[in-house]
Order: structure tokens, then sequence, then C-alpha cells
């Protein structure tokens, strides 16, 4: 059992940037990676990005290559999304996830790879 907290959307012009944090408490020592997905209004929830808890993995959604970075402070059991650049069909609610499985080389991690989930965070970026 992983709790996931997100902090740190709120309301940016277009060309801006936001930093989005997760927190996770709990039951993490079976964690293998933590992510980033995305809600719009009207549309199904989208993967974004996500890191490996340990060695090198990570994945980014070809929307947002170049313009976030994910990161991870294992000590602080935290997880980070830089987001710049901006544009708004960026706006969503984001939720970070935690995944108890590895996730594959080259493949794009999907929901069903996640089995915890924090309760959102909105991001709206106006043009």
């Amino acid at each position: 059992q992983v709790q996931l907290v997100e902090s740190g959307g709120g309301l940016v012009q277009a060309g801006g940037s936001l930093r989005l944090s997760c927190a996770a408490s709990g039951r993490t020592f079976s964690t293998s990676a933590m992510g980033w997905f995305r809600q719009a209004p009207g549309k199904e929830r989208q993967f974004v990005a996500a890191i490996a808890w340990s060695g090198i993995g990570i994945y980014y959604a070809d929307s947002v290559k170049g313009r976030f970075t994910i990161s991870r402070v294992n000590a602080k059991n935290t997880v980070y999304l830089q987001m710049n650049s901006l544009k708004p069909e960026d706006t969503a609610v984001y939720y970070c996830a935690a995944a108890a499985i590895k996730l594959r080389v080259g493949v794009t991690p999907a929901k069903g790879d996640f089995g915890s989930w924090g309760q959102g965070t909105q991001v709206t970026v106006s043009s």
C-alpha cells in the first residue's frame, strides 16, 4: 500500500513553467517506478512520464519530450515533474502513480502498470 500526494499545480500562461511534486509514503519498498499521467475534460487518462526508482530507466510521451523533465529524490520518496514551455493543450489534471512491476524498456508505460494513484492536481495553461 502506497500513498501518493501531488502538489504544485496552478494557472500559468502559455510558455510558462510549473513544477509538480509527488510525495510517497506507506509501503514504498516494493515500488519499482513512479510516473505521471494526465486527463483533460472529455478525454482518457494518458501517460506523460515515468522514472525507475533505481537505475536509469526513464520514459516520456512524445507530446512532452524536450519540454518536461521527470526526476526523483529517493531519500525523500519524492518524484518531480518540471514542465517548461507549457501549451494550452497541456491543460489537464495531473496524476502521480506508483508501479510495483518493472517497466519494459522501449515500451510506453500504461495505466495498468501502476497500482497506486494520487488524487491529482490541476494544471491550467491559458493562451
